[in-house]
């Protein structure tokens, strides 16, 4: 299904009123239902295109959260999560390469301004410039899986496979993670996308217009003043088990659009979405509320348990509307240019994007249990 749709459940989640009306959400509302939304399986289909990138630089998408002395647009994170509702309520594909430059571009600015200024990759990214691709996970691997970096003269050489990066092809700048093993420390920071970044295709059958490629580093040069950060893997690792479990903004924009399109099935399916919308409301709220909270605690680890099963509920939430679409178009849901079939597997995705070993024990064991208790 291609038809655009009205909007009319997310449109109606709590404060989206008022962010609606700030002229830069309106802009990026406009163009997801009028462009990426209508084009989502086509998308799906061929890829991210560079034009789809050029279409958010123009938006100022790409430096949106950059102050406006940095050469950004100088919006909060307020203005950025109503953005990131409508890109992944427009098209999951083009959310995933963009989400990873955007929620970076925070992170590089505050480790900037510790380290006394970013390099010249760094600055070129934050003026929407460069397009930033992320390869950041695979130090959850050590010491069994990981890139290897080793100190130079200049800086660090790093070696090693990236298990996947989002973008290949557009991105020309790398986000990358990686740990000297000798002294277990994580290494972060940007490197150039050139001959020492090898990237082969990766068969994805969820978003699998995301351009996500393995990417093998080969004595790729990470220059001094590139580095954002160094620490000890101990302390990496600690952080990363405290903030992967938020429900993010994507997850929420992906799920009103499915409600969206129940709506417009009408009927039983309707109903469906009726019994939802409250629930799903609910869970924005609550998942964005103790996403500040424990950002403002400054605490790590804090409400932890409360942020883990508010996203599981909400996946949970996104798995069950799926299936309802799937089950309203009955046969026509599995046919490749219907959303329906997309938006099931891109609810596959969402459900291990991002999963640590913890979170992915937490849900096995609950499955375990459920087929115990008869459920």
């Amino acid at each position: 299904m291609t038809k655009t749709l009205a909007p009319s459940l997310l449109a109606a989640a709590p404060s989206a009123a008022q962010l609606d009306e700030h002229p830069f959400v309106a802009e990026v509302r406009a163009h997801a239902l009028e462009v990426l939304a209508p084009n989502a399986t086509r998308t799906d289909a061929h890829g991210v295109t560079v034009e789809g990138i050029e279409q958010l630089r123009a938006l100022g998408a790409l430096r949106h959260s950059v102050p406006v002395a940095d050469g950004g647009l100088g919006l909060d994170a307020g203005v950025d999560r109503r953005v990131q509702e409508w890109i992944a309520y427009g098209d999951l594909n083009t959310w995933l390469v963009w989400t990873q430059h955007a929620t970076s571009l925070p992170r590089l600015l505050a480790l900037g301004a510790e380290r006394g200024g970013l390099g010249p990759l760094g600055r070129s990214t934050v003026r929407g410039e460069a397009l930033l691709g992320a390869g950041l996970s695979d130090v959850r691997g050590f010491p069994d899986r990981f890139v290897r970096a080793e100190r130079t003269a200049s800086g660090w050489r790093l070696d090693g496979a990236i298990s996947w990066v989002s973008g290949w092809g557009l991105n020309s700048v790398l986000h990358v993670a990686a740990v000297e093993p000798e002294t277990a420390t994580v290494v972060i920071g940007l490197i150039p996308v050139d001959e020492r970044t090898v990237g082969t295709p990766l068969d994805l059958q969820a978003a699998r217009g995301s351009r996500t490629w393995r990417v093998e580093l080969r004595g790729a040069e990470l220059a001094e003043d590139e580095v954002l950060t160094t620490l000890p893997w101990s302390d990496w690792n600690a952080a990363d088990l405290a903030n992967s479990g938020d429900a993010h903004a994507g997850l929420f924009g992906l799920v009103f659009r499915v409600l969206d399109e129940l709506v417009e099935e009408g009927g039983d399916a309707h109903a469906v979405a009726d019994a939802w919308a409250p629930v799903v409301h609910e869970l924005r709220e609550r998942a964005y509320g103790l996403t500040d909270a424990n950002r403002a605690s400054g605490i790590l680890g804090h409400l932890a348990e409360e942020r883990a099963d508010t996203k599981q509920r909400a996946i949970d939430a996104l798995d069950a509307v799926t299936d309802a679409l799937l089950t309203a178009r009955a046969g026509r849901g599995l046919v490749g240019d219907d959303t329906a079939q997309l938006h099931a597997r891109a609810a596959l995705f969402l459900r291990v994007q991002s999963q640590t070993r913890t979170a992915r024990s937490r849900r096995l064991g609950v499955l375990a249990a459920r087929a115990a208790s008869g459920r």
